[in-house]
């Protein structure tokens, strides 16, 4: 077996600390874009890796201006498996939220159909610590602008399972991610050799 990247003739170095594993640009349109961990050992096994990013660029197909996407980890979409705080702000107006019941994490608006055209929001998703055999904690912060009203936002959620992290999905609610959402997958190595 070859020795893996960080390995170099036999001595421990430090690598990229990004690591791209996958990215799916929707075509056609798709209600659902799941990732999962290749288990094998290579490069999209998630096992290997104590955190994950995930950044996207979206755009929803339902008639509105703003439409919902949601996140789901080892796809879990049981009722209060998701808690999580939600600070969101306008440049006018700021707001705070705890959702009571969630089935799933990083819940946000994007712009859809009748938001400005060929206008796409976008986030970053950070998802720590996904094989501590602890709960999963992430971090979403997404923006968007539907042309009446832009919005940006982060939300602190917590997947209530100790189970290593083997799926990312995310799903648009009520339609489909339009053509040309992109949503790229990155590994978290940790540091290789001492500073």
């Amino acid at each position: 077996m070859a020795d893996p990247a960080y390995i170099v003739d036999g001595v421990l170095t430090d690598g990229e600390a990004w690591v791209g594993i996958a990215t799916t640009t929707v075509d056609p349109a798709a209600a659902v874009v799941t990732f999962t961990s290749t288990d094998d050992g290579q490069v999209g096994d998630f096992s290997q890796y104590m955190d994950l990013k995930v950044v996207y660029y979206v755009r929803h197909t339902e008639a509105a201006t703003w439409a919902q996407i949601i996140m789901h980890l080892n796809g879990d979409s049981g009722a209060n498996m998701y808690i999580g705080q939600e600070l969101r702000g306008n440049g006018s107006n700021v707001a705070a939220s705890t959702p009571s019941l969630k089935t799933g994490g990083g819940m946000w608006y994007i712009p859809s159909a009748n938001a400005t055209a060929n206008v796409f929001g976008c986030a970053t998703v950070d998802i720590f610590d996904i094989n501590s055999g602890k709960y999963t904690s992430f971090m979403t912060l997404p923006a968007g602008d539907g042309g009446t009203e832009n919005w940006t936002a982060l939300l602190a959620d917590t997947y209530k399972s100790q189970a290593p992290v083997s799926s990312v999905d995310f799903t648009a609610i009520d339609g489909n991610f339009a053509v040309g959402s992109m949503f790229s997958l990155f590994g978290v190595l940790p540091r290789m050799v001492t500073a």
